[in-house]
């Protein structure tokens, strides 16, 4: 599938729109960011870059900001249809979100989100 990366952008910014209050009201100093693909070259949906909310002591004032990347090559490539792509742009940010509230890749497969 192709897309250009505007358009992209503004379908991560869409899907990200329609998740769930509940779910997005407590990502404090959280950046939501698109990229082509990983600089190391690995093949990833997605990467949270930061430290989960139950692994930090005190976060203060002059923190950077925790990253949400979402990667458009890998996702262009594993889907075929705008549809397709939307359920897997949506998965990728429920997956990283839910690190950032420190739910692990195990209990994310338990959930049915991994």
């Amino acid at each position: 599938m192709e897309m250009d990366a505007g358009a992209f952008e503004e379908l991560v910014v869409d899907e990200l729109d329609m998740l769930p209050d509940e779910m997005v009201e407590g990502l404090d100093n959280v950046v939501f960011v698109v990229e082509d693909a990983p600089e190391n070259g690995e093949d990833l949906f997605g990467l949270y870059d930061g430290l989960a909310l139950t692994e930090r002591g005190q976060y203060g004032l002059g923190e950077l900001p925790d990253r949400i990347i979402v990667y458009r090559h890998a996702h262009l490539e594993a889907c075929e249809t705008e549809e397709e792509l939307r359920d897997e742009v949506h998965t990728t940010l429920v997956h990283e979100i839910a690190h950032f509230y420190g739910i692990d890749d195990e209990q994310l497969h338990e959930m049915g989100w991994a």
